[in-house]
């Protein structure tokens, strides 16, 4: 484990805390991925996290700061009681680590680990990163529906992990596709900048065209091949629907049209 990492855990723990590294960077590190976004969870109280890291806690409860080339995020234990457009307004700090796990959207995002470096696995998590596979957390119609973006980065884990969406996730995708629509155009071409980023993006649109998500968001494509600049991979698309490119980013997309 970095220092920086049990460091902040030590702090938390020093101080009579619970503290959990979680999430996406343990994931990433147990794939041999550089990672660099660390999450932490813990059952301090914003108002503690605050008073030891002399940060102003956000309305989620959470304190974030930069260390070194790290993006720091430390949340209390919560459960969200209430969703709109995608956002929990209405949330309830918890005591234990089991009660915060089932908030979270994948398995394989889910694994925690203390200040010693050991691994903490209550949803299996480690199984399914073995396995390759993309598992929402309880139940997958009710957690696409809270968080329609969920529906984008399972698909967006399936292209840059290689993983295989599982069965009931990938169905309830397929009920739930019309919720993409919901989304902002700037989380929507969030998602597909690292969708079409990815070499395995081919894999990416399939997904999206299997599921139906294409052509409701109006894209189509005929040939299209990699190519570092993301501008060169959206110039290979039929767009329809507004993904708020900049002014000279379409003018960029044009200008690599015109030269093929």
């Amino acid at each position: 484990m970095k220092k920086i990492i049990k460091n902040i855990l030590k702090t938390l723990e020093d101080n009579g805390y619970e503290a959990y590294l979680v999430g996406g960077f343990i994931r990433d590190k147990l794939l041999h991925i550089k990672s660099y976004d660390i999450d932490i969870c813990t059952n301090a109280k914003p108002e503690d996290l605050e008073k030891l890291f002399n940060k102003e806690a956000n309305v989620y409860g959470s304190v974030s700061f930069k260390l070194d080339k790290y993006s720091i995020d430390i949340t209390t234990f919560r459960k969200e009681l209430k969703y709109e457009k995608r956002k929990p307004i209405k949330i309830e700090y918890v005591n234990t680590l089991e009660e915060d796990i089932k908030r979270r959207d994948f398995t394989i995002n889910a694994l925690c680990m203390n200040s010693k470096g050991e691994l903490i696995d209550l949803v299996n998590g480690l199984d399914d990163i073995h396995n390759k596979i993309v598992r929402m957390i309880g139940d997958t119609s009710s957690k696409l529906q809270e968080d329609p973006l969920r529906i984008l980065r399972a698909i967006r884990l399936a292209t840059i992990l290689d993983f295989k969406i599982e069965d009931t996730l990938l169905e309830s995708i397929k009920d739930n596709n019309k919720l993409v629509l919901t989304l902002s155009p700037f989380r929507k071409r969030c998602e597909l900048d690292k969708i079409l980023s990815s070499k395995n993006f081919k894999k990416g649109l399939e997904l999206l065209k299997d599921t139906g998500i294409l052509s409701l968001l109006q894209i189509s494509y005929d040939n299209i091949k990699y190519t570092k600049n993301i501008l060169g991979m959206y110039a290979q698309l039929n767009i329809g629907c507004d993904l708020e490119f900049t002014k000279e980013e379409k003018r960029n997309i044009i200008n690599i049209n015109e030269k093929k």
